[in-house]
């Protein structure tokens, strides 16, 4: 059973630093786009990408301040979070794409985690 599982959220105060990550575990063949997204309250919001090569693009608001990273071979992602602020305020979801053994087959699905709170005060 493939499962992505992020932790590192925490309470901070604005201008502080935080380290998320995320898990995969399960019978996974490879791994191919991954991402932080959050949800402030509202809308889902996309914060980051990376690609199977290490490509990264990140939304204009967390630029400069957020790095996404991750490890293929321990199968984990990362979100490095500098000089936060109080509207970084939310739950952030690791998603990536998956290539998932089953049997002598492999298919490729989009997985979710269950979310990490990050609650920056002012």
């Amino acid at each position: 059973q493939v499962q992505l599982v992020e932790s590192g959220g925490d309470l901070v105060r604005a201008g502080g630093s935080l380290r998320l990550s995320c898990k995969i575990t399960g019978p996974i063949r490879s791994i191919d786009r991954m991402a932080w997204y959050r949800v402030p309250g509202g809308q889902r919001e996309l914060v980051a990408t990376i690609t199977s090569g290490g490509v990264a693009n990140y939304r204009d608001s967390v630029k400069d301040r957020f790095t996404i990273s991750r490890d293929n071979a321990e199968k984990m992602l990362y979100l490095q979070m500098h000089s936060l602020k109080p509207e970084d305020t939310a739950v952030y979801y690791c998603n990536a794409d998956l290539e998932v053994l089953s049997g002598i087959f492999a298919y490729t699905e989009n997985f979710w985690g269950k979310g990490t709170q990050v609650t920056v005060s002012s």
